[in-house]
């Protein structure tokens, strides 16, 4: 048996007496480079996904913080607006400052009837513990900033990937799958470790159905390109949410959205007092 020589360039075709096969057990097939690439797509969406729920979840806390803190002074806010203009067209007497007057009390909310005050304050159980404060003269406490834990993540991120609806292969399956990914999202959006937990052990005590399954090529490449339809669906959602004005602020200030609340507060009540100062010297 001769050996190859040191100056000779080793050779990429199989040799003659090599075993049958080796070249094949040596280059992966097709599937297998499909069957990672889809993987590789499928764990950067389910990232994606994690970190734009946790940014919308975000959001929503710190709206419900804005709405808490800095309502009051935005409508105290127009309701000088609309007195200033009163004040200045009962002056006057102009028709265009009376338009104006007009303009501005009807922005000015009206004041709610006792079923819209209680509207988001009455649950399956009765009120509320907000409203049970409230009426008790307790003081409220204010809505927390929600971020889920790393295991709160892993079991998100693991039902989103088993429970998907677009995994379904007919419409009654779908239907259990789109119900049972909303209670996922739901504790997902609290926090909640432990009710992910129960969702976990319960899909994986759930029916598995029958499914005619198309070939492995075919089920690879339609999972492909459902992951490239779902990554353009969660774009728009984060622009919309990164563009919008509470997303817009609570960038700003990501590590310490309370400090930005406190000072747009300040920037409120120098407003506040400015327009109080105009309105005495208009009705002196």
């Amino acid at each position: 048996m001769t050996t190859p020589q040191a100056d000779e360039p080793a050779s990429d075709e199989p040799r003659a007496d090599a075993p049958e096969g080796a070249s094949e057990a040596a280059a992966p097939r097709p599937e297998e480079r499909l069957e990672r690439a889809v993987r590789a797509a499928e764990q950067a969406l389910i990232e994606y996904e994690i970190a734009m729920e946790t940014f919308r979840v975000e959001v929503d806390n710190f709206s419900r913080l804005h709405h808490q803190k800095l309502g009051p002074m935005y409508a105290r806010l127009e309701e000088l607006d609309a007195q200033i203009a009163e004040a200045r067209a009962a002056r006057t007497g102009d028709a265009e400052d009376l338009r104006v007057a007009q303009e501005l009390r009807a922005r000015v909310l009206p004041m709610p009837d006792v079923a819209e005050l209680f509207q988001d304050w009455m649950d399956s159980d009765g009120l509320s513990p907000e409203a049970t404060a409230m009426l008790n003269e307790m003081p409220v406490r204010a809505p927390q900033r929600v971020r889920p834990s790393d295991e709160a993540r892993r079991l998100f991120r693991e039902l989103v990937r088993k429970a998907h609806p677009d995994l379904a292969q007919d419409d009654r399956e779908r239907e259990r799958r789109d119900a049972f990914i909303v209670r996922v999202n739901a504790a997902y959006s609290l926090g909640d470790e432990a009710q992910l937990r129960e969702l976990s052990e319960e899909w994986a005590a759930g029916p598995v159905p029958e499914e005619q399954r198309p070939s492995k090529a075919e089920e690879l490449y339609a999972r492909l390109e459902w992951l490239a339809k779902r990554k353009e669906l969660i774009t728009l959602v984060a622009r919309e949410l990164e563009e919008g004005a509470i997303g817009s602020m609570l960038r700003m200030a990501p590590d310490d959205p309370d400090r930005l609340l406190e000072e747009i507060a300040e920037q409120l009540l120098a407003q506040v007092a400015e327009r109080e100062r105009e309105l005495a010297e208009l009705v002196a």
